[in-house]
């Protein structure tokens, strides 16, 4: 199906709804909100990134959204479109802001990519910890089996995306979404099993006062805007090919409902796990890389357990990486014209590129540093705490003032909406959301 500028379009409002799901759970669900939980006070980090998602993350989503739909144009050329051509260069820092997430995203793609293959190998399930978290250390930093996993990850990324929107990310979507979520079922009724996970699920959504702490408010601000790929301009984009018979306040709800849903279902996964054999819930990021081995080494069955996880965490990679790169890809063809083969070419090269110095930030190119950072976390850097807060600003101050009257449109097109859901919406664009934002950069910049 195609608009009649040739734009292609959604083949289902099922298909959006998944294809927008898996860009927003990726890795975040997984890999780093039961570290993030574990680092946080459990629940104390849980309830306030479950009630800011509702309150704020749906609205800032469901107006990103809107801007591509209204505009029918990513980020790049949305913001010029629906205010003025000035305004295309704050659009153009999201498309750069998107790539270059993608630059260090893959990296962890292959580390992804590699664990599962090791554990299909049935290598790595070690209960000592210390020898794990050497193994990933020693993993990281071979260069030559680091840049292979990574340019895999791309490769599959890219193979993707050249079958298009309904034939390359819907129908894969279709796909790989329910798959996610049933292994992650699979995993969490095993987990629940042992001796002691309740413990888990307590820490989890047992209210804890003693824990609440103003970082942890801050921390799952952060995520909530995080868990929904907020602000790095793919949603918008995947906005952009949605039909005007579709619902969009029902979309969001159905996409923020399932991102949440996943992110729980990703602490239900390892949280009882870790609780059940005495381990750190506040390991950090390698709560996934070094402690769940551990776990799996111990189960019956584990090698089977281990397969299943980490191929849920290549699934979750994987999504999130196509609807990145989409953007860019998408933003080349409606810029200078290209084919979907060329645009895909140009920027697989250009992603190889800046993801071979990533993945050597952790062996060959540590000492190499740019303002104390190494090359990873420098892209990490300018686009956690700089481009995607400019990004998330313009969409609000786009969709909040600048053009409200469009909005509003999109908000009632093929829907009833309540008069204080229109009062919620305005008011939360226009002043709640901004100064949250601000506060998550503040934090980010001054941390």
């Amino acid at each position: 199906m195609q608009e009649n500028n040739g734009r292609s379009t959604w083949g289902s409002r099922l298909g959006f709804i998944l294809a927008s799901a898996g860009s927003a759970v990726g890795l975040g669900a997984i890999w780093k909100f039961p570290y993030m939980a574990g680092s946080n006070g459990g629940s104390a980090f849980i309830l306030p990134y479950i009630v800011l998602t509702v309150l704020i993350g749906f609205v800032l989503l469901f107006i990103e959204m809107s801007i591509g739909r209204e505009a029918r144009a990513g980020s790049g050329q949305a913001f010029g479109r629906l205010v003025n051509k000035r305004w295309n260069c704050v659009g153009l820092l999201s498309v750069l802001t998107g790539f270059l997430i993608l630059a260090f995203y893959q990296v962890i793609g292959g580390w992804c990519l590699n664990y599962m293959f090791d554990a299909c190998m049935g290598h790595g399930l070690i209960t000592d910890t210390s020898k794990l978290g050497e193994y990933f250390g020693q993993f990281v930093s071979n260069g030559a089996m680091s840049i292979t996993m990574q340019l895999s990850f791309l490769a599959l990324t890219a193979g993707v995306l050249i079958f298009g929107v309904q034939k390359g990310i819907e129908r894969v979507s279709k796909i790989l979404m329910p798959l996610l979520f049933v292994m992650m079922v699979v995993l969490i009724v095993r987990g629940l099993m042992l001796d002691g996970a309740w413990k888990g699920v307590e820490f989890m959504f047992k209210f804890d006062a003693s824990a609440f702490t103003s970082g942890s408010l801050l921390n799952a601000l952060g995520f909530s805007f995080f868990s929904l790929s907020l602000a790095s301009g793919a949603m918008m984009n995947y906005g952009s090919y949605l039909g005007d018979d579709v619902s969009m306040p029902r979309s969001v709800a159905w996409i923020s409902f399932l991102a949440v849903m996943a992110a729980l279902l990703g602490g239900l996964m390892i949280m009882p796990a870790v609780f059940a054999f005495g381990l750190d819930p506040s390991a950090g990021p390698g709560l996934t890389f070094v402690t769940m081995p551990a776990v799996f080494a111990q189960l019956p069955m584990g090698q089977l357990l281990a397969v299943i996880f980490y191929a849920c965490l290549v699934v979750a990679a994987l999504t999130s990486a196509i609807s990145i790169m989409e953007m860019s890809v998408q933003y080349l063809i409606d810029r200078f014209g290209m084919s979907r083969t060329g645009s895909i070419t140009w920027n697989t090269v250009l992603l190889v590129l800046l993801g071979i110095p990533c993945a050597l930030s952790f062996g060959s190119m540590s000492d190499v540093l740019f303002f104390g950072k190494t090359f990873f976390d420098i892209l990490d850097y300018m686009t956690s705490n700089i481009g995607m807060p400019i990004g998330g600003l313009a969409i609000a101050i786009v969709g909040g003032y600048l053009a409200w009257p469009a909005m509003r449109k999109q908000l009632h097109m093929n829907e009833t909406v309540p008069a204080w859901l229109e009062s919620f919406v305005k008011i939360s664009i226009k002043f709640i959301s901004p100064a949250v934002i601000v506060v998550i950069a503040l934090a980010g910049l001054l941390g």
